[in-house]
């Protein structure tokens, strides 16, 4: 992110600031809906967040921690939205199956199957994971976006990847029907 263009923005300039939110929305909303898990609820929190940043900016001290800043505003923005009590609705669509290999319905398959089982997860692990593995941070990033001790990170990191693979084998686990005589 370029400083200069940043420093502008701290001092009211609209356009500098108009630069800066464009470049980062996409990421940000990308972001807020693997928190999240829904496109609703990621926008709100992707336009929070960059209102708060419009707001916020004159007080930033070192524009270049502008990133992490930014991301613990948008963490923020999605815990905010995801306390908002929502029932989830699946976007479905149906596909055509006759384009499809065997080996793309099965990725189809997998990725139902590991988005359900990330939905269970909760909001801190769902955004220790994302940060860690889709963002691609370390650890001790992680713990000053969320605001919390890095050894917190490692342990929301850990427990949010065992939850998630109880929640993978269960699913796969053949179902039991009770039969009664």
């Amino acid at each position: 992110m370029d400083t200069d263009l940043i420093v502008r923005a701290q001092h009211g300039d609209k356009e500098a600031y108009g630069l800066v939110a464009a470049e980062i929305a996409d990421r940000f909303l990308a972001v807020a809906r693997r928190i999240l898990r829904d496109i609703d609820l990621a926008e709100d929190a992707t336009q929070q967040a960059l209102l708060a940043i419009w707001q916020d900016l004159p007080g930033l001290r070192d524009p270049g921690r502008f990133e992490a800043w930014s991301y613990r505003l948008l963490v923020r923005a999605c815990y905010a939205e995801g306390r908002r009590q929502r029932l989830w609705a699946p976007n479905l669509r149906l596909l055509p199956t006759a384009g499809f290999a065997d080996d793309d319905l099965g990725s189809i398959v997998d990725r139902d199957e590991l988005d359900r089982a990330f939905r269970r997860l909760s909001l801190d692990h769902r955004t220790v994971i994302v940060l860690h593995h889709y963002l691609d941070l370390p650890l001790d990033r992680v713990a000053e976006i969320v605001g919390i001790r890095t050894g917190t990170a490692h342990s929301r990191l850990h427990y949010a990847m065992r939850a998630l693979r109880v929640a993978l084998e269960a699913d796969s686990r053949p179902k039991v029907r009770e039969v009664t005589l």
